[in-house]
């Protein structure tokens, strides 16, 4: 019979996450690993594999928990709320990038500019988080054409693919060092660009509440 594990594995997997998103894939070995945890490197290699198999596990870990933030922010109420929920994630995007003063960035960024072109696995992870999170936007601007708050006329896909790839840049250029009020002004200006009904005046629309990632 295996014996229980004596360690907390969330806790690891949190650690080992910290150390790969601070030094990235190809700085951090598995002696650091083994110093942020408090595990021997055979209690790492046991539970959890070599540091490919388990920066995979972290990376995995990371996706989902991307995709969720954008669940609960997003294609979930009436769709008289739509463009308000979409304003809400934009401007969720833009704090959470001005408030890493490390300016770490985001694992699934980091890890797939490092690793993607020669990981199948990353590769895969990272399109398939892209793709669930262009779905989401996609729904809710559907959503709010469907209310009049979006011109009817304008391709939702397109416009979900322009307000990813803001959102996704938001981070890229907020680690390059734009300070926070330009990362505010970019979620601003990517949601006033939003096609509005003729007739309908293009809206202020300023942050949700804010939840952490």
């Amino acid at each position: 019979m295996a014996r229980p594990r004596a360690f907390d594995e969330h806790q690891v997997l949190e650690r080992a996450r910290n150390q790969f998103w601070s030094t990235g894939y190809a700085g951090t070995r598995m002696d650091d690993i083994a110093l942020a945890t408090g595990l021997g490197k055979g209690s790492l290699y046991g539970a959890f594999g070599d540091k490919g198999k388990l920066f995979h596990r972290v990376f995995d870990d990371w996706c989902t928990a991307v995709v969720e933030v954008a669940e609960e922010r997003l294609a979930d109420g009436p769709d008289a709320e739509a463009l308000s929920r979409l304003s809400g994630y934009v401007h969720l995007m833009a704090e959470n990038t001005a408030s890493d003063t490390e300016r770490r960035g985001c694992l699934l960024a980091k890890g797939a500019a490092e690793l993607a072109q020669h990981d199948a696995t990353v590769a895969k992870r990272s399109a398939d988080t892209m793709t669930a999170l262009l779905t989401l936007l996609r729904t809710e601007i559907s959503a709010a054409q469907r209310h009049g708050d979006i011109d009817g006329a304008a391709d939702p896909e397109r416009l979900a693919a322009l307000l990813l790839t803001v959102v996704r840049g938001i981070e890229a250029v907020g680690k390059a060092g734009l300070d926070p009020e330009t990362l505010r002004n970019i979620a601003d200006t990517a949601l006033a660009v939003l096609p509005r009904p003729e007739g309908k005046q293009h809206l202020a629309i300023g942050p949700g509440p804010a939840r952490e990632n």
